[in-house]
């Protein structure tokens, strides 16, 4: 069992996350990380020496594909459909002064 989480403990815990509670919130907290602290204490019971570290529990695959240019250049294309064009670009009405 983890130690014991003790009503100072829980005041500067209080004070730390600025929080203002009443004193049957500050128990059921107080209950709610011993049960953390106990669950965690169990787990460390766990036998985990033939276990690699990982991050995640998934087999890491990269799903995405190499990038390739499969349209080439379509500047030209692009530009038919433009009501005014200058120099090879877009041509639009100067919206700043």
């Amino acid at each position: 069992m983890a130690g014991k989480i003790s009503k100072e403990i829980m005041e500067q815990v209080m004070l730390l996350a600025k929080l203002e509670v009443t004193d049957e919130e500050k128990e059921q907290a107080a209950a709610d990380m011993q049960n953390m602290l106990d669950y965690v204490e169990k787990m460390k019971e766990l036998d985990t020496s033939g276990t690699e570290p990982m991050i995640h529990p998934y087999t890491l695959e990269c799903v995405w594909r190499e990038d390739e240019v499969t349209n080439g250049n379509q500047k030209e294309d692009l530009l038919q459909d433009a009501p005014a064009k200058e120099n090879g670009q877009y041509l639009v009405p100067k919206t700043v002064e």
